[in-house]
């Protein structure tokens, strides 16, 4: 018997467990891609969620106010302090109601134009021909439309018209100098006696160029001598001049440099 050791053969102590070490690195892979994937759709619902509170925070003015305390809205022109109602069907229905002895006496007429409300104030029922100096029989019908403007935040423009019959004398050298005369005695009426606010106001004169009428009837130019009280919407407002410049502090918030007191 031969004393000699068989040689081992090759197959004998290999690992047949490597399967294993495959397995757990392909769950560990398979376990990060769920982690990535769960990952992707929290940010996903979390932008959604802040692209719906965005988009509600742009449409409450509520809110963006608190988000932007120090921005505010700014005026559409240089004295309106809050937005111009835009439907005037309520202020037109108080003064048809307030106005309609004049009204029917045919001193006042009331119309829609695309620029807002429009009151026209015939020349009869307040000036005396010729003259800008408003009858006292005038003033309880002016009253009643200062007390429906003040109910409203609407810039107002007073516009006087005349007919087409040059005029001159001591007074007045043509029709331009009546019409601005006229709206401007009306301006001081409803802001001295009933105390409208100026900075809401503005005056034009247009003599006899923006006739209403024919001229050449008598008719005509009775309803072309008129002072228009024009109620302005938001769009014609936003025409009306605007001004850049800051006013200073009031005196007393003055800080006086190298005078003694």
């Amino acid at each position: 018997m031969s004393n000699r050791r068989q040689p081992r053969s090759r197959g004998d102590g290999a690992n047949h467990e490597r399967w294993v070490i495959s397995y757990a690195d392909f769950v560990t892979l398979l376990f990060a891609f769920f982690v990535v994937l769960f990952a992707t759709s929290s940010a996903d619902m979390a932008k959604a969620r802040a692209v719906a509170e965005s988009v509600k925070a742009a449409f409450s003015e509520k809110t963006y106010a608190q988000i932007n305390p120090s921005k505010k809205p700014q005026p559409t022109t240089n004295t309106l302090l809050s937005p111009p109602r835009e439907d005037l069907s309520a202020t037109e229905a108080l003064l048809r109601k307030q106005l309609q002895d004049e009204i029917r006496k045919g001193e006042i007429e009331l119309h829609r134009e695309s620029r807002g409300l429009v009151i026209s104030f015939k020349q009869a029922g307040i000036f005396n021909s010729g003259e800008a100096a408003i009858k006292d029989s005038a003033l309880p019908a002016m009253g009643k439309l200062a007390n429906a403007l003040e109910q409203i935040p609407n810039q107002v423009r007073l516009e006087g018209h005349t007919d087409n019959q040059p005029i001159y004398n001591d007074q007045f050298k043509n029709n331009w100098e009546l019409s601005s005369a006229r709206s401007i005695a009306f301006l001081q009426i409803i802001t001295g006696k009933f105390h409208m606010p100026m900075d809401r106001l503005a005056v034009s004169g247009y003599a006899d160029v923006v006739p209403i009428a024919d001229n050449s009837t008598e008719a005509g130019r009775a309803r072309n001598r008129r002072v228009d009280v024009v109620i302005l919407s938001s769009a014609a407002a936003g025409l009306e001049p605007m001004t850049s410049f800051e006013a200073p502090p009031p005196a007393s918030q003055t800080v006086s440099k190298g005078v003694s007191h």
